[in-house]
């Protein structure tokens, strides 16, 4: 998994005899993007995706604009590496919710994770989950954490005994909706979080049943 997620700068190493200096160049330029990155995220939180300037990411962390193309060559660039630094921490939610967890019960925590992760910030929902930014796609490498988590998904399906063909287009509706409702009609609050294992029963209950047709859309 690619982990591209912005960390706090680390102190000066203790250089080596003969230390290439293009090593330091590559630290400095990586610690420069990370700064970008936080900048970016802090304006988007403030003023939305859409807002995002160039011009103003260059300001805030003190450079020129045309300066700011040495490291991203465009602002779909900046939010590419921002997607992948959203599904990269979504990714260690998800994880971080299982350990320890089996069968269903790692099913159900899984989601109320993302549930959870995704309300947190909804900018960053905006981002991972909606299509809000016209002429944007991920890259592969970006994307690649979101699909460690659908692969996961599918193993916690399969543990939790559901054999159901559309199960994952279900569960991840599941999710969708129970963050929209959210999101939408009680930001901040919990009224629909608190109905997770609610929804979750329900699920079970839909996908343990015996098939039956699926009706054609006209």
């Amino acid at each position: 998994m690619l982990d591209i997620q912005v960390q706090d700068a680390p102190g000066p190493p203790t250089p080596a005899v003969g230390a290439p200096r293009g090593g330091r160049r590559a630290e400095r330029r990586a610690a420069t993007k990370g700064e970008i990155l936080e900048a970016a995220w802090a304006a988007v939180r403030s003023d939305g995706l859409a807002a995002l300037s160039m011009r103003e990411l260059a300001a805030a962390v003190g450079m020129r604009a045309p300066s700011l193309y040495q490291y991203f060559d465009s602002k779909l660039a900046i939010y590419d590496a921002m997607f992948g630094q959203g599904a990269q921490q979504a990714l260690e939610a998800l994880r971080t919710a299982i350990e320890g967890e089996d069968g269903v019960e790692a099913l159900r925590e899984s989601g109320r994770a993302m549930l959870r992760f995704a309300t947190d910030d909804p900018v960053r929902n905006q981002l991972l989950f909606q299509r809000t930014i016209p002429g944007f796609e991920p890259s592969a490498a970006s994307y690649a954490p979101a699909v460690e988590m659908l692969r996961t998904v599918e193993v916690l399906l399969g543990r939790a005994g559901i054999a159901d063909d559309d199960a994952m287009d279900l569960w991840t509706a599941l999710i969708s909706g129970v963050t929209n409702q959210q999101l939408a009609n009680d930001p901040g609050g919990v009224r629909w979080i608190r109905l997770w294992d609610r929804a979750v029963d329900m699920f079970l209950a839909e996908v343990h049943r015996a098939p039956r047709p699926m009706q054609q859309e006209s």
